[in-house]
């Protein structure tokens, strides 16, 4: 098993290197080696898939930091593969909780994490510009702090909140740049428009999430536009739980088991995992 500073190093490199990558997102430890046995070449944990598994709604409320980092922990320890963490709003509206999130994600293993300006509340959405890049800030110190490269992502959330303010996100993107972000992200983004603005609106890695309703572009497309990492948040999650919910509707409804059929096989699955 690599160590953690040769996965952080792994993990730099995967953005300083020519093209686009996609980054796909597991939900526990066998989601992520399923995704490491396919292949791909680092993982980043989803917020929304975990909170399903613990029965709960996605939002920054809902599941407490030490939950996330303990799922987060389960799955750094599933496959050698860089993880990065998708930390929410850090666990706290002040910037020390931004960077504390930061310190117990290196602690548990993990090599990148992500803070958002989203303060996970309906009435107030987004934080001010001025706290938004102070909780950045923080968050990138605490980051340098590291024995190792921590890849800090910082995300502008305007888009998934009805704010559908481009001007005011490229904005805080630049902003988040400037406080020292390895790795900007903008959530939302659904038109070849604005992805291409943003990306060409700041000097650092652009992360784009595919998977949602809308965004139907294809890995090549996205690197032409300029992006270099791909995730997919809740949305593998999303698929194997509409999997599941077909094949429960067909037994209820209609008596019958024909979703078997489609099952991966025992003994496929079983060999999956045995050779991990």
């Amino acid at each position: 098993m690599p160590s953690q500073t040769e996965k952080a190093l792994a993990f730099q490199r995967l953005h300083a290197r020519p093209g686009i990558f996609v980054i796909p997102n597991p939900w526990d430890a066998g989601s992520a080696k399923l995704l490491a046995g396919l292949g791909f070449e680092a993982l980043a944990t989803t917020s929304a898939g975990f909170a399903f598994t613990l029965g709960r709604s996605d939002g920054a409320l809902n599941v407490s930091r030490d939950e996330t980092l303990a799922n987060a922990r389960a799955i750094v320890e599933a496959t050698g593969l860089p993880v990065s963490a998708d930390l929410e709003n850090g666990f706290g509206d002040a910037p020390e909780a931004a960077a504390e999130s930061i310190r117990q994600a290196a602690a548990v293993g993990l090599v990148g994490g992500s803070i958002e300006d989203a303060t996970g509340r309906d009435d107030d959405p987004i934080y001010g510009f001025d706290q938004a890049v102070e909780r950045v800030r923080a968050a990138v110190a605490a980051a340098r702090s590291l024995p190792f490269p921590f890849t800090l992502t910082a995300r502008a959330e305007n888009f998934l909140h009805g704010r559908r303010d481009l001007a005011d996100t490229i904005r805080r993107l630049q902003a988040f740049q400037e406080a020292g972000a390895d790795v900007l992200y903008a959530p939302g983004l659904a038109t070849q428009e604005e992805i291409e603005a943003v990306a060409q609106a700041v000097d650092r890695p652009v992360n784009v999430v595919m998977g949602l309703v809308g965004a139907r572009f294809t890995v090549a497309e996205l690197g032409e536009m300029g992006v270099k990492r791909i995730s997919v948040g809740g949305s593998l999650a999303r698929a194997a739980l509409g999997g599941f919910l077909r094949a429960a509707r067909e037994i209820k409804d209609q008596g019958s088991f024909g979703y078997a059929d489609d099952a991966v096989p025992h003994k496929e699955i079983n060999a999956l995992f045995g050779q991990s």
